[in-house]
């Protein structure tokens, strides 16, 4: 698939299920090369992802289920159980990090660039999930990205065995489309992009 149609074609799915097109071996490998490569401010590649897939993956979403079930009133719980359900029904789910660690040494590292370095932390993470996002469409997969964080940041990290300096930024649930997305809004872009010569 050529870059710009994997970059057209990207759009927020939330109708999955649990196939994907690929092998999960291919699958890994491709994930393993975006992160790789994935450029970062000063080359921290501070960035940081758990791959759950199958059980894992269910896990991460009766994790979150769990959690918002002691906050989410009764009465209006329904409604959020059946969107955790609709990820859950996905193939499988990227938790996206950010090592705090790299992130604390860089400031000490460089002093004169200390205060923007929480900044670039969250430009690399968004760097990040822009490029997986478009394997995602390269490989006939579709995706969302979701918050749940910090909300379920304790439950998915005893169960993922995470580190403690890693900081939960989303996750990514994928899969295969079950239905497509709507009609996408676009603001004009002459009001978005402006030219100087």
């Amino acid at each position: 698939m050529e870059y710009r149609d994997a970059l057209t074609k990207r759009r927020s799915v939330y109708a999955l299920k649990a196939v994907s097109p690929v092998s999960d071996e291919v699958l890994i490998k491709r994930i393993k090369e975006v992160v790789n490569e994935a450029p970062s401010a000063f080359g921290a590649q501070a960035p940081r992802i758990v791959i759950a897939l199958g059980d894992k993956h269910k896990k991460v979403w009766e994790i979150t289920k769990d959690t918002l079930w002691k906050i989410v009133p009764a009465n209006k719980f329904s409604g959020t159980e059946a969107k955790l359900n609709m990820f859950e029904a996905g193939y499988g789910t990227i938790l996206l990090y950010t090592d705090d660690a790299v992130t604390e040494k860089l400031k000490k590292d460089y002093p004169l660039y200390a205060k923007p370095q929480d900044q670039w932390a969250e430009h690399n993470i968004g760097i990040l999930i822009a490029q997986l996002w478009s394997l995602f469409v390269d490989l006939g997969l579709a995706a969302n990205l979701q918050h749940y964080n910090p909300l379920i940041d304790e439950g998915v990290a005893k169960e993922f065995k995470v580190p403690s300096s890693w900081r939960l930024a989303g996750e990514m649930v994928f899969g295969s489309e079950v239905a497509k997305p709507g009609e996408k809004d676009y603001t004009p872009i002459d009001e978005r992009v402006l030219i100087e010569k």
